[in-house]
C-alpha cells in the first residue's frame, strides 16, 4: 500500500511537477493518482494537454502544451487540479472552492496545505462562479505555491 493510501495525503514526491519555465507562465498541476473511471478534465482541455492511457488511468499533463486556461480545474469532480504560477517574485494558485461563504476579490484568506495545516495568508485576486464549483485564484508567497491546496474564508 502506498503511503498516501494510508494517510490520505499526497506529497509532492508522488507528483510529476512542472519546471520553473512552466511555472513562470502558469500551468495546471494534476494531483489525481487514483485508478478510477473519470475523464472530464481530458474533455475540458481545449489544447489536448491532458491525456489518459485508458478511462481508469490517472490523467497526465503535457506541460509544454498546457495554456493555463483553468477549464480542467472547474470540471474535476475530485477537486484535484490546480493552476500554479510563480513569476517575478510572486506566486498564484487557482483552486476549486465549494464552501460558503464564497470569497470576493481582494479578500484576505488563510492558506492551507494538503495536510489541512494553515501555512500563511493570501489575497484573492479572482473568483469565477460556476454552477457547483467556484474557481478562486489567490496570490501566495512563491515558496508556498506548490504547497497551498485550499483556503479558509473567515466571515
Amino acid at each position: 500500500m502506498r503511503e498516501y493510501e494510508k494517510t490520505g495525503v499526497l506529497s509532492v514526491d508522488h507528483l510529476r511537477l512542472p519546471s520553473e519555465e512552466h511555472l513562470a507562465r502558469g500551468v495546471a498541476v494534476i494531483e489525481c493518482v487514483q485508478d478510477i473511471p473519470c475523464n472530464p478534465c481530458v474533455d475540458a482541455c481545449p489544447v489536448q494537454a491532458i491525456s489518459m492511457e485508458n478511462i481508469n488511468a490517472p490523467p497526465q499533463m503535457d506541460y509544454e502544451a498546457c495554456i493555463g486556461c483553468g477549464q480542467c480545474v472547474a470540471v474535476c469532480p475530485g477537486l484535484a487540479i490546480f493552476l500554479v504560477k510563480v513569476d517575478d517574485g510572486r506566486g498564484w494558485v487557482t483552486l476549486p472552492y465549494e464552501m460558503l461563504p464564497v470569497p470576493g476579490q481582494g479578500d484576505q484568506v488563510t492558506l492551507v496545505n494538503r495536510e489541512g495545516e494553515e501555512v500563511g495568508r493570501g489575497t484573492v485576486t479572482k473568483v469565477v462562479k460556476r454552477r457547483d464549483t467556484c474557481v478562486v485564484t489567490v496570490e501566495v508567497p512563491p515558496a508556498l505555491a506548490m504547497q497551498v491546496r485550499a483556503i479558509r474564508v473567515k466571515p
